[in-house]
């Protein structure tokens, strides 16, 4: 289930991988290789998430 609006074509799919890594990319570009995160890259990003760290209007 993709949010609400959003075109099913065109999502982020995230694929867990042995130790901890995760594969990703955008489903509407199939034939692009997919993005690798290790497993302490991907908590890094999950935590920066939660803490609001990629939030552009408090950035600015």
């Amino acid at each position: 289930m993709g949010a609400p609006g959003s075109d099913p074509n065109d999502r982020i799919e995230i694929a867990r991988l042995p130790g901890g890594a995760v594969a990703m990319r955008n489903s509407a570009c199939p034939e692009d290789s997919p993005l690798r995160y290790t497993a302490a890259e991907w908590e890094a990003f999950k935590r920066g998430a939660r803490e609001g760290e990629f939030d552009v209007e408090a950035q600015v």
